[in-house]
C-alpha cells in the first residue's frame, strides 16, 4: 500500500504544482525580485530600429486583403519597416492578391516544404537588425510594432513575444474556452518575463534580433518555440509586450481545435527531444526551472499523473482510507462528470463555462496523449495546414 500512496502523493502534487502551485510560486518570486532590486525610473527614449515584418501564409485568399490592410496601417515608419510574404505551397489566390500591393515584398515558390522551410528563406533576405513574425490570419493592434521594438533597447534582449488575443464573441464548445486558457497563459507569461524570460513564444506575433537566428530544421513543428528557446540559450531573455498583441478568431469546431492541439503537443515533444540541454538546471539554473515547471511538465507528467491520481485514489478508498481520500475521489469524479457535460454540450453547441472548463482542460490532456503517439510514430507533418477559424470580423 505504500506505493499505492506514494502514486497518489506524486501525482497530486505534480498536478497541483503545474497547474496552480507554479502561479503562486512564480507570483512569490516576482515579489521578492521587486524588492531587491531598483526601479528604473529613466526616462524611455524614442527608440525605432529598421524592422522586417515576415508573414507566412498558405492558402489564406479569404482573408488575406483584411490582413494586408490592416498590416500597411500600422503605427511605424515606413522607410524603416520592411514587409515580406512568404506564401510557398499556396494553391489559392493568396500570391496573387499578395503582388498587386507594391510596398509589400513577396516571396513565392509553388514547391510545399512547411511553414519552417519558408521561414528559413524569408530570413535569408532579411537585413534589418529586428524581424517580427505574426501569422496570416491574425491581425495587430496599430502600436504592436512600436511596443516591440522598445525592448530592444536592452542589449539583454535577444527577442520578445508579443500577445495573443482569442476574440470568442458568439462562439461556442472548446473553441469559447480557448480564450480563457490564453487569459491564464497570458499571466504566467508575464510572470515568467517578470521573474527572467518567457518561456517560448507563440508564433501569433513575435519578435528576435536578426543576428541571433540561425536557420532551423524543416522537420521542426513548432518553430516559433524552438526559435525563441534557442535564443535563450545563447543567453538572452525574451521580453513580453503584452501591450503588442495578434487578434484572432477561435477554432471553428472542437474537431479544428482537436486537430491543433494534437499537432501543437507533438511539437512538444519534439521539442523536449531537440532542447534537451535545457533539462540540465545546473547549466541553466532559473531557464530550465521555468522550461521544466511551465512546459515539460504540461507535456509528460501532468497528462499521466490525471489517470494515476484517478486509480489510485479508487484504490486507497476501496481499501478502507480515511474521509480526505474519499473526498478527493468525490471531487474527482466531480470533475470527470462536468467535463463530460461539457463535452455533450459542445456537440450540441450550446455554452456554459461552468462545464467547458473541465471539459477544455481534459480535452487538452487527451490530446497529449495523441500527440505524443502521433510523435513516436512520426506521423505529423511539418507542413502547416490552412487552420478553419470562426468566421468573424475583428
Amino acid at each position: 500500500m505504500i506505493v499505492i500512496y506514494l502514486i497518489f502523493f506524486t501525482a497530486f502534487f505534480i498536478l497541483f504544482y503545474n497547474y496552480i502551485g507554479y502561479g503562486v510560486l512564480l507570483y512569490g518570486l516576482v515579489r521578492a525580485k521587486r524588492l531587491f532590486s531598483k526601479p528604473d525610473d529613466r526616462p524611455a527614449a524614442p527608440f525605432e530600429p529598421p524592422v522586417s515584418l515576415v508573414i507566412a501564409a498558405y492558402n489564406e485568399a479569404d482573408f488575406i486583403e483584411q490582413k494586408i490592410h490592416n498590416t500597411l496601417q500600422l503605427d511605424y515608419p515606413s522607410d524603416k519597416l520592411e514587409i515580406i510574404f512568404v506564401t510557398d505551397g499556396s494553391s489559392d489566390q493568396t500570391p496573387d492578391i499578395i503582388a498587386q500591393y507594391p510596398s509589400i515584398r513577396l516571396l513565392h515558390q509553388p514547391q510545399r516544404h512547411g511553414k519552417t522551410a519558408a521561414i528559413n528563406r524569408a530570413m535569408k533576405q532579411v537585413q534589418h537588425p529586428v524581424v517580427i513574425f505574426c501569422d496570416a490570419n491574425t491581425l495587430l493592434n496599430s502600436a504592436a510594432i512600436k511596443n516591440i521594438v522598445q525592448h530592444y533597447a536592452d542589449e539583454k534582449t535577444g527577442g520578445v513575444a508579443g500577445e495573443k488575443k482569442v476574440v470568442a464573441t458568439g462562439s461556442t464548445g472548446a473553441a469559447a474556452t480557448e480564450g480563457i486558457y490564453w487569459k491564464y497563459e497570458s499571466l504566467l507569461k508575464k510572470l515568467d518575463a517578470d521573474l527572467y524570460s518567457v518561456v517560448g513564444a507563440a508564433g501569433e506575433l513575435f519578435s528576435i534580433r536578426t543576428t541571433l537566428y540561425t536557420p532551423v530544421e524543416e522537420d521542426v513543428i513548432l518553430d516559433d518555440f524552438i526559435i525563441s528557446l534557442r535564443i535563450n540559450m545563447a543567453g538572452y531573455r525574451i521580453a513580453y509586450a503584452p501591450d503588442a498583441y495578434a487578434m484572432e478568431a477561435p477554432s471553428f469546431s472542437m474537431e479544428e481545435e482537436h486537430k491543433r492541439k494534437v499537432r501543437i503537443s507533438a511539437g512538444g515533444f519534439q521539442s523536449i527531444v531537440m532542447l534537451s540541454p535545457l533539462l540540465n538546471i545546473f547549466r541553466y539554473p532559473l531557464l530550465a526551472f521555468q522550461y521544466i515547471s511551465h512546459r515539460v511538465l504540461r507535456w509528460t507528467l501532468s497528462p499521466l499523473s490525471l489517470p494515476l491520481l484517478l486509480i489510485s485514489n479508487i484504490v486507497l478508498v476501496w481499501t478502507g482510507a480515511g474521509i480526505f481520500y474519499q473526498l478527493v475521489l468525490a471531487a474527482q469524479l466531480c470533475f470527470y462528470l462536468a467535463a463530460l457535460v461539457g463535452y455533450q454540450q459542445a456537440k450540441a453547441h450550446r455554452k456554459s463555462k461552468l462545464f467547458y472548463i473541465p471539459f477544455y482542460f481534459l480535452f487538452m490532456n487527451i490530446a497529449v496523449y495523441q500527440g505524443f503517439f502521433r510523435y513516436i510514430g512520426k506521423k505529423q507533418s511539418a507542413a502547416w495546414d490552412k487552420a478553419q477559424r470562426s468566421t468573424q470580423t475583428f
